[in-house]
């Protein structure tokens, strides 16, 4: 097993995403970038030859869309390349394993992603310091060096912090607390989520509070999973049969359990199995959200559970 590298760039008639990033940092950072080459960067980790051919345009990139390449010369080239920071969930890579493991089930890979941008060779290095400024968001990325190539740093591992004092709250410090915490709750919001835990008698992790929090937001529940599917189609590819497979039983589900009439979103996909589940008497233990629309609030949560 070795360790590998490989850089995917779509070939020029293919290359919308470099042009619009191109277009966008010259808009709203007033630059005047003449070209900009955009890449996505693969560290491969476990994998043996064989399997880097197989992936190579199956996984990593297209053949009539994309150049898979193992070297990129960047000599004497300005370049920014950017990768998530450890421990942040990379999809793309995840993705990209999932993929791999459909071409070979027993492959025990790893694998980060990470983007490329090469710029003008005229482009100065305040110009440079600003596309990383606005390009790199601190909270997730950092810039990457492209000198190493491994997959042994751990994000560093701390204790999630209790809330301590929450369920003290009161009414007139329920606002300043949710401006403070940068909270999409409003004090009203926030009034559920205190009672809640005092009757459980104790403060709610830091990540119980953001976890409602951003199931909370109108924008992701509303916008993400319960926007109606009017027709569901399934495109050509090797997993295609699967998929349709899949895509059947939760049409099937959805018509034992009396849920024709409802709609069809990625909400309803997301619950059926525990729906159906519990009407087999199989999930006694679940939790239950009950949604209630009090004048004071649109989106108060009322979480009750077994």
């Amino acid at each position: 097993m070795s360790n590998y590298r490989v850089f995917v760039e779509k070939y020029p008639e293919f290359q919308v995403e470099a042009r619009s990033l191109k277009n966008e940092l010259n808009e709203n950072l007033q630059l005047s970038l003449q070209s900009l080459r955009l890449l996505n960067v693969y560290d491969l980790f476990g994998f043996t030859p064989e399997l880097l051919e197989k992936s190579r345009y199956s996984v990593f990139g297209e053949i009539v869309t994309d150049s898979v390449t193992d070297e990129c010369d960047l000599e004497g080239k300005k370049y920014i390349a950017i990768e998530y920071l450890p421990g942040q969930f990379d999809q793309r890579a995840a993705s990209a394993v999932d993929c791999v493991k459909l071409i070979e089930p027993d492959a025990d890979v790893h694998i980060k992603s990470s983007k490329l941008i090469i710029l003008d060779q005229d482009t100065s290095e305040e110009d440079i310091a600003r596309i990383k400024h606005y390009c790199i968001n601190t909270v997730e990325s950092r810039q990457k060096d492209l000198s190493k190539l491994t997959d042994t740093e751990q994000a560093p591992v701390a204790p999630v912090p209790v809330l301590e004092g929450l369920t003290a709250l009161k009414d007139e410090e329920l606002e300043p607390y949710c401006k403070k915490m940068g909270l999409a709750m409003n004090a009203d919001d926030l009034r559920e989520v205190v009672n809640y835990f005092r009757k459980e008698g104790r403060d709610p992790f830091e990540t119980e509070l953001r976890i409602l929090d951003t199931y909370w937001s109108d924008h992701c529940r509303h916008t993400t999973f319960t926007t109606e599917l009017e027709e569901i189609g399934v495109e050509d590819s090797f997993i295609k049969e699967d998929i349709e497979g899949t895509l059947n039983l939760y049409l099937k589900m959805r018509k034992e359990l009396g849920r024709e009439h409802k709609g069809l979103n990625l909400m309803d996909m997301a619950t059926i199995g525990a729906r159906y589940l519990k009407s087999k008497g199989l999930l006694d233990d679940m939790e239950v959200a009950r949604r209630t629309m009090p004048a004071a609030s649109m989106s108060t949560w009322m979480w009750t559970g077994r």
